[in-house]
C-alpha cells in the first residue's frame, strides 16, 4: 500500500466507520419550510470557502484566506474569487437555478450540513414543466487536500430525453456602489448609503445586515480558457491592487455516458462547459465538478489545472473519504455535553465554524467574520482574545497561526507607534490579515483609542507559551511582540504624582460608546498584565526587563468604588449613563484570559452591577459580553445562573437552519467567530473553572454543572505535550467535581 493511501486508511480506522450513523448533534437539516428564512452557512477548510445555497447548485460567493482587494480610497476587503460550486440543470422546461424556490417544485426537499464530516448534501425532486428529476447534490471543501474541493450532482430523471447541464466558474462583477470608506466620516457614510437607495437598519433574517458597508472586493480575471474535449476550465486572476490567484475545474461524467455535445462558453460573467446529453428514465447519472485553486503566497508553484485533473483521476469517493477522515480526526478533540441536547448541538456548530476557518502552519489570523466579507475580513482583538483561547486547549496547532500573525507583523506595528508618537509597537484596532497594516475605516477612526488590543495580544502570546512550554518559540517569536507592547505601555501611561499611581487616559472602552475616557478598568487591568508578562518572559529568554515595567504594573490604577465595594468601568468623572449594547464592561474583568484577582464579595458586586446595567442601559446586547455572564456566574459558583446564561445564548443569536451565530439578535451581519468562540469559552473555562496560568492548567475556580446536566467533558485537551479528557460530573455528595484522565 502506498504511504498516502496507508495514512488515509489509518485515519479512517482512527475516526471510525466512514458511513456509520452520525451523531445527530452534528446534523443540521433545512426543510422547505426554511426557504423564507434560509441564512447561508459555508463550507471551508481555513484556506478557501463557498457559501451554501438552498438548491445546493446556485452561484455562491467564495473567498480565500487573506486574499484582499486594495482599491485606492476604500478599505482593504476580501476579494470574492470566481464562484466554483455552481452547477445548473435544464431537463427541458427551465433551468434549475432560475426556477422559483417553491415547495411544490422542489418536492421532498432536505438539505443537511453534516458538521462531523463538513459535507453538504441536498436532496429533492425537481418537478417543473411536466418533467420531474430526482436530484442529489453533495459538496465539500477538502480538509485533507487544502487546494481541492468538489461538487457532485446525481440526477435520476423520470423521463427519457435530452437535457442540458452547465458547469461554470462564475466571474463576478465589481460591487457597486463602492464608497471611499478610507476617508468618509460617519455621517457622510450614512448619507452616501441612503443616496444609493440602501440603509443601515437591521434587516430581518435571512438578509444579512450592513451589506452596503461590508461588500466584497473584486478579483479581476486576467486570462481564462478551457478544453471541451478534456472537460477542463482554468483561469488566472488578481485581487484589485492585490495578489494573484489561479483556479481550475475538471468535470467528471457518468460512467458510460457519451454527451451529445460539449461546448466551451466564455462571457464577461462566466467561463463554462455546457453539456447536452440524452438521459433515460429511472437511471442515476452522476456528474462531478472538481475544483483546484491557489494564490500568491499559498501554493505559488501549484499547477491548478493539473491538481483538478488529478482530483478527477482520484475520484469523488476517495477524495470525500479522505476529507471526512481528516474531519473525524479533528473531532477527536471535542466538547461533550451529557444532559442538554440543545447546548450540545450549539457547541458542535460553534466548533465547526472555528475549525472551518483555521489553518495549520501559517501566520494568518482569522477574520472577525470568517471567510466572508463582513467586517471587511480584518483582524480585530477577536482573533487574540476570543478565537485563540477557544482553540488553544483543543487544537493548539490551529491557535498558533493567530499568535504567529502578530509576530509576523511587528514591523507595521512599530511604524504605527511612531505615527502616534509612542514607543514600541502599537497594533491597530483593525489589521489587514495579509500585511498587518492599519485598515480601520475612517468612519470608525476614533477606535484608534481602543488600545486594549495591545494588551490582549500580549496575553495571547503568553497563554500560548504557558500551554505549550515552547521556550524556543517564546524567545524567537513572542519576545519581540511582548517587549514591543510593554514598551508601548511604558510610553502610553501617565504618572499621577499626587496619588503615586499610573493612569491611562484617552481610551475607548470595550463598551465602545464610551470613547475618549480616562482609566478604563479593562484596559488598565489588561495593560498591567501585559507588563507583568513581559517581566516574566524577559527572565525566561535571557533578556533584561525594563525596571519601569514592574513599577508601572505595581502602581497601575484600576478604578474602584470603596463604598459599593465594586470596580468602576472607568473614572467616576465620566457619567455612566449611555444606552449601549453591553450596559457595562465589568463582567469582562472576569474574562478567563484576564481573570483580574478580586474577592468573592467584589466579584459578586461587579456581576450584580453588570446585570443591573444590562437591564437598564443595554440594548440588543453583544453576545461577546453575554457569554461572559455565564463565565462570571460560574466563577461565583452559581451553577443554576451559569446554566441559565448558557441557555440564554442559544436564543436569537443562532440563525436557522445552520446555527450561524450573529453578533447580536437583531444585527445579522453574521458569521461572527468571536461569538462562537465565546460560547465555547463559557464551557471550556467557565463551567470547568480551569485557567491557564504560571502553575499550569489550574483549577482556579470550583467547577459547576448546570441543573439537569449529567456531565461535561473536554475530550482530547492538549497541554504541554500531554493529552487529557477532562470531565465535570457530580460526586456522591451531589457537588460538581473535575476529573482528568490521560489519553494517548
Amino acid at each position: 500500500m502506498k504511504p498516502g493511501r496507508l495514512l488515509a486508511f489509518l485515519l479512517l480506522v482512527a475516526a471510525g466507520p466512514l458511513h456509520a450513523a452520525t451523531d445527530p448533534s452534528f446534523l443540521f437539516t433545512a426543510k422547505a419550510s426554511d426557504f423564507g428564512r434560509y441564512f447561508p452557512s459555508y463550507l471551508a477548510n481555513g484556506y478557501f470557502s463557498t457559501m451554501t445555497s438552498p438548491r445546493g447548485t446556485e452561484p455562491a460567493p467564495a473567498y480565500m484566506v487573506a486574499f484582499m482587494d486594495y482599491k485606492p480610497g476604500d478599505i482593504s476587503r476580501p476579494a470574492m474569487i470566481p464562484g466554483w460550486s455552481e452547477i445548473d440543470y435544464n431537463p427541458g422546461g427551465g433551468w434549475l437555478n432560475r426556477t422559483r424556490l417553491d415547495a411544490g417544485i422542489f418536492q421532498d426537499y432536505a438539505q443537511t450540513l453534516d458538521m462531523h464530516g463538513a459535507t453538504l448534501t441536498t436532496r429533492y425532486r425537481f418537478a417543473y414543466a411536466n418533467k420531474a428529476s430526482d436530484v442529489e447534490v453533495t459538496s465539500f471543501v477538502s480538509q485533507a487536500a487544502p487546494h481541492l474541493a468538489a461538487t457532485r450532482i446525481a440526477i435520476t430523471p423520470q423521463f427519457d430525453g435530452p437535457v442540458q447541464l452547465s458547469f461554470p466558474l462564475r466571474l463576478w462583477s465589481e460591487h457597486q456602489p463602492r464608497f471611499p470608506i478610507a476617508s468618509m466620516g460617519g455621517e457622510e457614510m450614512i448619507a452616501a448609503v441612503i443616496a444609493s437607495g440602501q440603509n443601515l437598519d437591521n434587516k430581518p433574517v435571512p438578509t444579512p445586515d450592513r451589506a452596503p458597508v461590508w461588500y466584497p472586493g473584486y478579483t479581476r480575471v486576467l486570462s481564462s480558457g478551457g478544453d471541451a474535449k478534456a472537460l477542463t476550465l482554468h483561469l488566472q486572476g488578481r485581487a484589485q491592487h492585490g495578489l494573484a490567484m489561479a483556479e481550475a475545474a475538471a468535470i467528471g461524467l457518468p460512467e458510460g455516458l457519451q454527451p451529445d455535445a460539449v461546448r466551451l462558453e466564455q462571457t464577461p460573467t462566466k467561463l463554462s462547459l455546457e453539456i447536452t446529453a440524452t438521459l433515460h428514465k429511472g437511471r442515476r447519472y452522476v456528474f462531478t465538478k472538481y475544483l483546484a485553486l491557489s494564490r500568491e503566497g499559498w501554493g505559488d508553484d501549484q499547477d491548478v489545472l493539473a491538481l483538478a485533473t488529478g482530483a478527477r483521476g482520484t475520484g469523488f469517493e476517495r477524495l470525500l473519504a479522505d476529507h471526512q477522515a481528516a474531519w473525524h480526526a479533528l473531532w477527536r478533540s471535542d466538547i461533550v455535553v451529557d444532559g442538554d441536547p440543545a447546548v450540545q448541538k450549539a457547541v458542535h456548530s460553534d466548533l465547526y465554524y472555528l475549525l472551518s476557518n483555521s489553518t495549520v502552519g501559517t501566520a494568518w489570523p482569522m477574520g472577525a467574520c470568517a471567510l466572508t466579507p463582513n467586517y471587511a475580513g480584518h483582524a480585530f482583538w477577536d482573533s487574540d482574545s476570543w478565537v485563540f483561547p477557544a482553540l488553544l486547549l483543543l487544537h493548539p496547532e490551529r491557535a498558533r497561526p493567530i499568535v504567529m500573525f502578530r509576530a509576523r507583523t511587528t514591523g507595521p506595528a512599530r511604524a504605527r507607534a511612531r505615527q502616534y508618537g509612542v514607543e514600541g509597537t502599537m497594533y491597530p484596532w483593525e489589521a489587514d490579515p495579509q500585511t498587518g497594516v492599519d485598515v480601520t475605516p475612517h468612519f470608525a477612526y476614533e477606535v484608534y483609542r481602543e488600545v486594549h488590543v495591545n494588551a490582549d495580544i500580549a496575553i495571547a502570546q503568553w497563554q500560548y507559551y504557558l500551554a505549550t512550554g515552547d521556550r524556543a518559540w517564546l524567545k524567537t517569536h513572542a519576545w519581540p511582540v511582548l517587549e514591543g507592547i510593554a514598551t508601548f505601555w511604558t510610553s502610553r501611561v501617565t504618572y499621577d504624582k499626587a496619588h503615586d499611581r499610573y493612569e491611562i487616559h484617552h481610551v475607548t472602552s470595550p463598551d465602545e460608546a464610551y470613547n475618549d475616557v480616562p482609566n478604563d478598568s479593562f484596559t488598565n487591568a489588561a495593560a498591567r498584565k501585559a507588563l507583568q508578562i513581559a517581566v516574566k518572559a524577559a527572565g525566561l529568554v535571557g533578556a533584561k526587563a525594563d525596571p519601569r515595567w514592574s513599577e508601572i504594573a505595581a502602581k497601575m490604577y484600576i478604578p474602584f468604588d470603596e463604598a459599593e465595594q465594586r470596580h468602576l468601568d472607568f473614572d467616576k468623572s465620566v457619567p455612566h449613563d449611555k444606552i449601549t449594547w453591553m450596559g457595562s464592561s465589568l463582567v469582562w474583568l472576569m474574562y478567563p484570559n484576564l481573570d483580574l484577582p478580586m474577592s468573592h464579595e467584589v466579584r459578586r458586586n461587579d456581576f450584580d452591577f453588570q446585570l443591573q446595567e444590562l437591564k437598564r442601559h443595554g440594548d440588543d446586547p453583544n453576545e461577546m459580553m453575554m457569554v461572559m455572564m455565564a463565565v462570571g456566574a460560574a466563577e461565583l459558583g452559581d451553577a443554576k445562573a451559569a446554566g441559565a446564561w448558557v441557555e440564554r445564548n442559544l436564543v436569537g443569536f443562532l440563525k436557522p437552519p445552520f446555527n450561524v451565530r450573529t453578533e447580536t439578535v437583531a444585527n445579522n451581519a453574521g458569521y461572527i467567530l468571536a461569538t462562537s468562540a465565546g460560547f465555547v469559552q463559557s464551557l471550556v473555562y467557565g463551567l470547568t473553572g480551569l485557567r491557564i496560568d504560571d502553575k499550569g492548567l489550574s483549577e482556579a475556580y470550583a467547577p459547576v454543572l448546570p441543573p439537569g446536566w449529567n456531565a461535561l467533558t473536554l475530550k482530547g485537551v492538549h497541554f504541554r505535550g500531554e493529552r487529557y479528557d477532562i470531565t465535570v460530573r457530580r460526586g456522591a455528595d451531589g457537588k460538581a467535581q473535575l476529573e482528568r484522565k490521560a489519553v494517548p
